[in-house]
Formats: structure tokens, sequence, C-alpha cells
């Protein structure tokens, strides 16, 4: 098993003296997902939760529909990295091999196989659950996150996403150096214990992106609340998407960007 953590020896500049010490730091290496014995994306990710991981992905890009679409799954350990081997049923293996062929040539990246910007913005399916929090409730859930944050505690430099329940509490948190694989990996995670994501707050302790918002509508999560500020795109992704954005999220204080119906707010004032 791989070590998501490593002791890496340093040389510290504090008070006026240099102290010879160590850092736990995250690890970070390439993750290749080989699909039916064919490579199809390589990503830099923290060897944890590895399965949640080919999982979620999996289904964030529309490769399966559920976790049963999965014949198969394996990691093997190389050298150079680790690869995720998934085997699908016949339907899911002829859909991949059809997109693949509709990805051949050469293309300019970014979103990869993506053809077009209509393409790259279509809205995803519209989110319709209607759960409705308290500032209080959302205050308790962001005060979950930092005893469930393992290797964030030991490194400070991992991003988390997580899902979080009224009357329950924190679901699942998984953590990444990539906050695109950790939300991955949450939603694997979910999707292999069956829970949906439409009735609680899926947390998130990075910025949020139009790519994040997008994963977040394919969850069925109603409510984002995220630590950081949203992107523009993301605010018009997630207004498409009916989901309510809440960011910059900092204890008790958060900002909604979108759909704030959800939120029970005893006050509201204008402030520029």
């Amino acid at each position: 098993m791989i070590q998501p953590v490593v002791r890496q020896s340093r040389i510290a500049w504090n008070g006026g003296r240099a102290l010879n010490g160590e850092r736990a730091l995250p690890v970070e290496m390439a993750v290749a997902l080989v699909f039916n014995g064919s490579s199809h994306a390589v990503m830099m990710a923290t060897p944890a939760d590895l399965e949640d991981f080919a999982i979620g992905f999996s289904l964030a890009e529309g490769i399966i529909d559920a976790p049963g679409d999965i014949q198969e799954l394996s990691i093997h350990t190389a050298e150079q990295g680790v690869e995720l081997r998934l085997w699908l049923d016949d339907a899911h293996a002829e859909r991949l091999a059809a997109r693949r062929r509709q990805m051949a040539g050469p293309t300019g990246c970014g979103l990869c196989g993506i053809e077009s910007l209509e393409q790259a913005m279509l809205p995803p399916a519209c989110v319709t659950a209607m759960p409705r929090f308290t500032p209080q409730m959302i205050a308790q859930a962001l005060a979950s996150l930092p005893l469930a944050q393992k290797l964030n505690a030991e490194t400070r430099a991992v991003h988390a996403a997580a899902y979080w329940e009224p009357g329950t509490g924190l679901v699942a948190l998984r953590e990444d150096v990539g906050r695109h694989n950790a939300l991955d990996k949450l939603a694997g995670s979910l999707a292999r214990r069956g829970q949906a994501a439409s009735r609680g707050l899926l947390l998130l302790t990075s910025r949020v992106s139009v790519e994040m918002v997008q994963k977040a509508a394919r969850l069925g999560a109603a409510v984002i609340v995220a630590v950081s500020a949203p992107t523009t795109l993301a605010v018009h992704m997630a207004e498409a998407a009916g989901i309510t954005l809440i960011a910059v999220a900092r204890e008790q204080d958060f900002e909604i960007f979108t759909r704030a119906d959800r939120v029970l707010l005893e006050a509201t004032d204008h402030v520029a």
C-alpha cells in the first residue's frame, strides 16, 4: 500500500536560526485510469481512496451510470505511478469506445474531447431537490471539517470535499492534492454506499470553478458551500443547474451567489 504522506527533511529558518528537521508532505503521483485494457487518462493525485477515485471519475465523466457497471476494479503499482484498471460491461465499453472514436484526431485540449464552445457550456441536468438550511446548520457543517481532514492536519497542503446532512452530520470526506480529485473521490464514496447527495450540503475547501459545479450537478447536490470564492463561470453554471452556491464561507459568515431560497435567512441587509 502506498502511503499518502511522507516525511521530508528540510532546513527551517525560524526566529533568526536555521533548524534541521522534517515536514510531512502529501504524496503526489501519476494515477492512470485504464478501461478494458486501454489507457484513458492520467491524473496527478494523492494515492488514497483510489477505489473511490476510480468510481467517482468514471461517474463524473459519464463513462458509467452506477458502480455496478464496473465488472472488475484493481489497483496496480509501478515505479512511475499507479494504474487503476477497470473492466466495464459490454454496453458501457461500447459507449466508451464510441466516445473515443469521436475524440480521434488532434485537439487543442483544455476540455479534452469537447469539439465546440457550445458543448463545453452545455448546462448539466437541473437539480430540483429543495432542502433548506439555516445559517447555523451551515456553520455547524463547516465546523465539522477540520477534525476529519487527517491528511491536511499533517501536511496543510491538500483539498477536501465532504457531504454533510442535518441530523446525521458529516457523512463522508475525501482529500487530495487536486480539488477535482477530492470531489471525484467523494462522489465514488457516496455512490459505493448508495448515498444520495440531494438532502445535504456539499462542502469544498477550495475555490469553485465551473468544473466543480458540473461535478456537483452530476451528484445531484442542491447546495454547494465553499471556503473560497467562485469564478464568474461557476456562478453562471450554478444558476443554470438550479444549484445554491454559497462561497467565502468562514465560521459563521458566508456569501450566497445563486438560489438563496434554500437558505433560511432571518434578516437581509443590502450592502454594497
